[in-house]
């Protein structure tokens, strides 16, 4: 066992530097200096993410036809006009392959985003 040409003496610093390694920094990231999320909302997701969240709204609207609820739910995405959030978010679900029916939802809620902004007046960038 004590040998050098054994190649458990060889592999054993090797692997007792990497558990020690990896407590250390699990213990850094875990207890020292953790992530903390401090107000962060829907705005900062992801694409993906962002058009679930969109595809929500774009069902409650289809459920309630309220177009201001599905404006107000889009607002918290960001600043853009909701629909330009909406319109990103059908633009998205088509490139990654979304079924049919939620193309669909998402679309119709396009279509109502822009029907809903000109009839309320907001500027259209």
């Amino acid at each position: 066992f004590l040998s050098y040409n054994n190649p458990m003496r060889r592999w054993l610093p090797f692997l007792i530097a990497l558990a020690a390694g990896l407590a250390i920094s699990l213990y850094y990231g875990w207890m020292v200096n953790p992530v903390e999320y401090v107000d962060t909302g829907p705005g900062s997701l992801q694409a993906d993410y962002r058009t679930d969240y969109v595809l929500m709204a774009a069902e409650t609207y289809q459920s309630r036809q309220d177009s201001a609820l599905a404006a107000r739910q889009l607002a918290f995405l960001g600043s853009q006009p909701p629909s330009e959030i909406a319109a990103e978010a059908f633009a998205f679900a088509q490139s990654v392959g979304y079924s049919q029916e939620d193309l669909q939802l998402l679309q119709n809620l396009v279509l109502a985003m822009q029907t809903w902004q000109i009839s309320s007046g907001a500027s259209i960038p």
